[in-house]
């Protein structure tokens, strides 16, 4: 049997694509579907200094079925300052690939789409072991910033999603060659087909990119100026909310011990300071979750928010740190730490893939919103004052288990003021189907509201789809 489906693709003005595919009997036609506009990404790690690189990278591994990886480049190691010698460590990245091959037999009984070792393997690349604006021009081009062009030029609608998690030294080259060699409608058309998502502009490269091409579509994940480090919102994988699931007790249960090689080489300690365990930082990993497709966020808008934070636009394409409001807790790093018990239990989960047979472990419920069983964000037209009914009645779970639902608001996702869209009242928000009271204040604005559908599993697992209420303007 061959199931076909419409995608928009986000990448500018992008074309629908029509994707059609055979049942293979393994996989449900939904699964494909999430599987077959897999976001592409390009990693430029520093690995080799502060360990959290390599944690970062386990967890990326484990997702791989779900992100198509394009390239892993080990930028200059460590950030600058932090070691004795100026150094690229691809083998490091080599090491954790090598680790995930010896278990990508069990991961794919899990979750079909898991790519070979060796095709990572030839995705990485060496970047330059200096950095900096000195390192741009002429005689500069690396393995890396070559690789990064070369991914770039390829035939294919989606953007290239890169992450940042070190220094962008390879991205500036690159960009530098392209704008060196090329027309400008063909350097606009390159730029055009590029996202980033930088933790926390580590060299003088990124203030370069930031000002040399301002139409280049930027998330800095990083505290404004003048303001603590510790507040970017990247921090929040491991620092607020809930940190007993970022202790070493945490990881050692469900990573480091009896899941094999993969988790054996995840780090039980980071450099960085204040680290309540001093144990899990993963202060990259934000950068990689922002282009996941797991029905809560849309890479192509930051101010949405999801597992990598939430930002705001500050100048043309270039988006900062914006906050939540969880609780009585209002703070950027809150954009990340109020989906941590989710996310921790999606790695716990993808941990035991790793070492499980597919009957000895949990997986992902799907989500069906209004009857749509994909991932994609619903848009819906609503009037004010309108009580919108949502029906999550069609969701279901792989392993047959109990389902639990939360409705919620997100308010500062939408355009509706958010004290106003946070006195949003949602009947039966703990049911299947529930109905949004449109608030008449909220007309001619947008209303987020987030389903939670959560399996009774060992570990219990989360997925989500968000309904974009537009709200009529008044006559």
């Amino acid at each position: 049997m061959r199931h076909c489906r419409r995608f928009r693709v986000s990448a500018g003005a992008a074309p629908l694509l029509l994707l059609c595919f055979a049942s293979p009997g393994r996989a449900a036609p939904d699964d494909l579907s999430r599987r077959d506009v897999r976001p592409r990404l390009i990693v430029l790690t520093d690995i080799g200094g502060d360990p959290d690189d390599t944690q970062s990278l386990v967890r990326l591994l484990t997702h791989a079925s779900e992100i198509e990886i394009e390239g892993l480049i080990a930028s200059a190691s460590g950030t600058p300052g932090e070691l004795d010698e100026n150094v690229v460590k691809p083998e490091l990245i080599r090491q954790v690939v090598r680790a995930y091959g010896a278990v990508w037999d069990s991961l794919e009984l899990h979750a079909p789409g898991y790519p070979s070792a060796g095709g990572l393997l030839a995705r990485v690349k060496s970047g330059n072991p200096e950095r900096g604006r000195s390192q741009l021009g002429e005689g500069k081009d690396t393995e890396g910033s070559r690789w990064i062009i070369e991914v770039v030029d390829r035939d294919d609608t989606r953007p290239v999603n890169i992450a940042i998690w070190g220094g962008s030294t390879e991205l500036a080259q690159a960009l530098w060659r392209v704008r060196h060699d090329r027309e400008p409608a063909d350097v606009a058309r390159f730029v055009s087909r590029i996202r980033v998502h930088d933790i926390a502009h580590q060299d003088d490269t990124g203030p370069w990119i930031v000002e040399q091409f301002p139409d280049l579509f930027y998330v800095l994940d990083r505290a404004p100026p003048g303001a603590d480090r510790r507040e970017a919102v990247f921090r929040g994988m491991y620092l607020g909310g809930d940190q007993s699931l970022t202790s070493r007790q945490w990881l050692d249960r469900h990573v480091r011990t009896g899941h094999g090689p993969l988790g054996a080489l995840y780090p039980d300690r980071t450099w960085t300071s204040p680290n309540p365990h001093s144990a899990l930082k993963e202060g990259d990993t934000p950068s990689w979750f922002y282009f996941l497709r797991n029905g809560l966020q849309d890479a192509a808008h930051p101010e949405w928010g999801g597992w990598g934070g939430r930002f705001r636009r500050v100048a043309g394409a270039l988006h900062r740190d914006a906050s939540d409001r969880v609780g009585d807790v209002e703070h950027p790093r809150a954009t990340v730490w109020r989906w941590r018990p989710a996310f921790q239990n999606d790695f716990a989960a993808r941990m035991d893939w790793c070492v499980r047979p597919r009957d000895a472990a949990n997986h992902h419920p799907i989500a069906a919103l209004d009857g749509d069983r994909t991932r994609e964000v619903l848009e819906l037209s609503v009037a004010p004052g309108e009580a919108r009914a949502l029906d999550a009645g069609s969701s279901s779970d792989p392993d047959g288990d109990g389902l639990s639902f939360r409705w919620w608001v997100y308010p500062e996702a939408g355009t509706c003021a958010a004290d106003v869209a946070r006195e949003t009242v949602i009947d039966n928000a703990s049911s299947s189907r529930a109905a949004v009271r449109v608030p008449a204040a909220c007309a001619g604005a947008t209303i987020h509201v987030i389903l939670e559908v959560t399996d009774d599993g060992d570990p219990p697992l989360t997925s989500y789809r968000r309904a974009v209420l537009d709200v009529a303007p008044n006559r």
